[in-house]
């Protein structure tokens, strides 16, 4: 739905492609564009990149309400050592089948139009060169027959940062052959292949191959009859997407603590004080890639509404209540010397609640802004510090990204993580605050609990010696799949076989919520090592106050299978873990046993 709304609009405003969508995988938070991710699990990545590329796409690449997707950054871009952005990723072949080719194995699946190629390097060989990757395994294997476009310069980079070229004409003689169908930015590309056709560099063939590829999608998508899209400029904001991008809002809503159910609040909260910078600010609550950051950073740029932020969202329901709401910034985000601490402090002490909103903003985030420390920047952590606990505190994240709270996570009264919520995120979250909406969101991505304590992703390899940290806990704070509600739901009976999964859910609570069941696999003893568990598949349903229904998984074959080191996919006979449950942690999951013949 998401796709086919964005679809529409950039197709109204001329445009027949977008770059997106981004299928790598979030598994170091420290990266910058980890906010650009579905997060750190293939299968959820995969599901969802499928999701969106039909979307964006429709059924016909030509009408006026569809678009042509890329998926990228082909491949394993994200997993640059250290969260450090682009080309140093340790990435070998059995690894990018088994852990980064899932999700674009989908997007072909599902007619992806356009793939683009990442910075990074496999075996040593950055994958702009590397035709085992595009040729052997893209186009050959998975059979993609859509055109491979490069990355921002990636032609010039071999020659300027990976130094696997001498000079421009040896990098596009190595980009070409590769399978690169069309490059971007670099236009030395064109005359250097123009000389190395000509040097006998370059068969024909290459160019050839190419140029089809890129024709054929220019035919698809009606280029030749209409040279621009002729979409509605009516849809603009109108009702329907307005009304689509606040139930996404709501959906997103991820709620971390509710101690002492504090959340919803009841008729006795009075008076609200909204404290923190990012309460009321629309570019970080937008996040990146919006207009304040793309093409050139605008900051001072208005922004369009309707939108709401954290406190115009508290405001505009507190108002048909009759409950007094008076905001401070307290301090800045970024700035530690920028703040008011004490106004916000006294604010506090004669509220009936807090809201309390932290988080990022986005020079924070985003391309060329890795982040080594994941803990609140500014004076946040202080000024959370001195709030008086005594009172009631709901904790809000407006973030780009998982940042280490744990300390905050120990002793607020309610956390609610909100992400990048758009133009409704606000509004959502008060929705939440003041019970209009259940939340239903469940975590694609784990929190750590310090900065040195990351990765942290769900589906780590086993073998750690110790287990942990000697100066952290094992877990993450929170983990992959993590979300609380406003009611309970229990699971039982559980039944599994090899081809079919079955459970019984009932939402034990007083209200009815939206149940997310997901189902994880562990190969129990394997040829090469495995995670520890893998999800491979999910459920959402709504369900009412004290409903019971059955969920049954069908499973195919290959949620079974493994990459051996010849890199061929095999299903190995033996035992298997199944486990059902609310999130991915051990002391969520019910667990049943199967053998795989």
């Amino acid at each position: 739905e998401m796709g086919h709304i964005t679809a529409k609009e950039v197709a109204a405003d001329g445009l027949h492609w977008t770059f997106s969508p981004v299928l790598c995988l979030g598994r170091d938070t420290r990266w910058g564009r980890i906010n650009e991710t579905f997060g750190e699990d293939p299968y959820l990545v995969g599901e969802l990149g499928e999701a969106i590329i039909k979307g964006y796409q429709g059924k016909d690449l030509s009408a006026d309400d569809s678009i042509l997707a890329c998926a990228k950054h082909y491949i394993g871009y994200g997993d640059a050592v250290g969260g450090r952005d682009s080309c140093d990723t340790e990435m070998t072949f059995r690894k990018m089948r088994e852990t980064f080719l899932p999700p674009f194995k989908k997007a072909v699946e599902a007619g992806c139009a356009t793939i683009m190629t990442a910075y990074g390097s496999i075996d040593g060989t950055p994958f702009t060169v590397s035709e085992k990757t595009l040729k052997t395994i893209l186009k050959d294997e998975l059979g993609f027959d859509g055109f491979v476009v490069t990355d921002w310069s990636n032609v010039v980079s071999l020659v300027t940062n990976q130094r696997a070229a001498t000079d421009i004409v040896e990098a596009s003689v190595l980009a070409a052959n590769a399978g690169n169908d069309m490059i971007m930015v670099n236009h030395e590309f064109y005359e250097a292949a123009i000389t190395a056709i000509k040097e006998g560099k370059i068969e024909l063939s290459v160019i050839d191959d190419a140029v089809l590829r890129i024709l054929n999608m220019k035919y698809k998508s009606g280029l030749f009859e209409k040279p621009e899209k002729k979409g509605d400029p009516n849809c603009f904001s109108c009702e329907e997407h307005l009304a689509s991008s606040k139930k996404m809002a709501e959906h997103s809503i991820v709620l971390l603590e509710n101690r002492n159910s504090v959340l919803p609040i009841g008729n006795e909260i009075k008076s609200i004080a909204v404290i923190g910078s990012n309460a009321d600010d629309i570019q970080a609550q937008y996040g990146d890639w919006t207009y304040f950051t793309h093409p050139d950073p605008h900051p001072e740029r208005e922004a369009v509404k309707p939108y709401f932020t954290v406190l115009g969202g508290i405001k505009e329901l507190a108002e048909k209540r009759g409950i007094k709401v008076e905001y401070n910034r307290g301090c800045d985000v970024k700035n530690a010397a920028d703040h008011d601490m004490d106004a916000a402090v006294e604010l506090a002490k004669n509220s009936d609640l807090i809201v309390y909103v932290v988080g990022d903003v986005i020079s924070q985030v985003g391309e060329t802004k890795d982040r080594a420390r994941l803990e609140l920047s500014g004076a946040q952590q202080a000024l959370f510090d001195r709030l008086p606990k005594d009172k009631k505190i709901v904790t809000v994240l407006v973030a780009s990204k998982p940042l280490a709270i744990e300390e905050i996570s120990e002793n607020t009264d309610a956390l609610i993580c909100a992400f990048n919520g758009g133009m409704f995120g606000g509004l959502a979250v008060a929705k939440t605050i003041f019970g209009e909406i259940n939340p239903s969101g469940k975590l694609p991505i784990s929190f750590p609990r310090h900065s040195g304590q990351v990765p942290v992703y769900y589906n780590s390899l086993s073998g750690w010696h110790g287990g942990k940290y000697m100066d952290v806990k094992d877990s993450p704070l929170y983990s992959f799949g993590y979300g609380l509600s406003f009611t309970e739901f229990s699971y039982s009976n559980l039944k599994a076989t090899e081809t079919e999964v079955s459970v019984e859910i009932k939402n034990t609570g007083s209200v009815g919520g939206f149940a997310i069941t997901q189902l994880y696999s562990k190969d129990l003893v394997s040829s090469v090592m495995m995670p520890i568990k893998q999800l491979i598949a999910f459920d959402k349903r709504f369900m009412k106050p004290d409903e019971q229904q059955t969920i049954t998984f069908k499973l195919d074959r290959e949620v079974f299978s493994l990459i051996t080191p010849e890199e061929v996919c095999v299903v190995e006979a033996g035992e298997f873990e199944l486990m059902v449950g609310c999130d991915s942690r051990d002391e969520s999951l019910l667990k049943a046993k199967i053998f795989i013949s």
